[in-house]
Formats: structure tokens, sequence, C-alpha cells
């Protein structure tokens, strides 16, 4: 069963860190753009970076400068290391990626993971 797991969420003053991981587990014949997504309560799920299997990055505006996403293709991990952070940036955050899990097939399918909170607070 393919899936991916989130973990280092916490709870953290504001100007604080913390360093997301996530990691895509089972049958796996290839992993594509991996990115993660944050939920607030009461709002919609929002993109927060992503990056290809080339190591191309793409970030949210307000995210540009304080995260920092980065893998390790070896492991097929994702990580999202987040600084100064702000009480808005509390939400759960989801991995995402496209994963290959058919043997000689081309098609990728998107998965999410099951989340990870993120509490920013003095």
């Amino acid at each position: 069963q393919v899936q991916l797991v989130e973990s280092g969420g916490g709870l953290v003053q504001p100007g604080g860190s913390l360093r997301l991981s996530c990691v895509a587990s089972g049958r796996i014949y290839g992993v594509n753009t991996m990115g993660w997504y944050r939920q607030a309560p009461g709002e919609v799920r929002e993109f927060v970076a992503s990056i290809s299997s080339g190591g191309t990055t793409n970030y949210a505006d307000s995210e540009k400068g304080r995260f920092t996403i980065s893998r390790d293709n070896l492991k097929r991990a994702v990580y999202l290391q987040m600084n100064s952070l702000k009480p808005e940036d509390t939400a759960v955050y989801y991995c995402n990626a496209d994963l290959k899990n058919e043997p000689g097939r081309t098609r990728y399918y998107n998965y999410w993971g099951q989340g990870t909170q993120v509490t920013v607070t003095s």
C-alpha cells in the first residue's frame, strides 16, 4: 500500500523553527513532484511549496524567504524547513506527491499524507 507519512509538527513560539518530514512508502516505481500544503481551521487547503524530481522549487509568496523545501530521492522523502514562524502559519500541513505505483507504466498518481499539526503561539 502506497502512503505518505508526515512527521515533525508541533507547538512552537513565534519566531521559532520547525522541520517537517514526509516519506513515501510502499511499492513505488517513481516519484515526481513532491510538495506541502496547509489548511487552517475554517480555511481551504493552500499551496505552500513544491519541488520537482530535478530539484526545481516553487513557493507561495507568503513563505518565500522563511520556508525551504528539499528532498532526498534515495529516501523518497521531502522536507520543509520553516523559520521565523508566525501565528498565521498555524495549520495542518499535508504532504503531497506524484507517485508511480505500477511497474512498466508511465502514469503517476497523486497522493496525500494524513497531515501534521503545526501550532505557532506564545
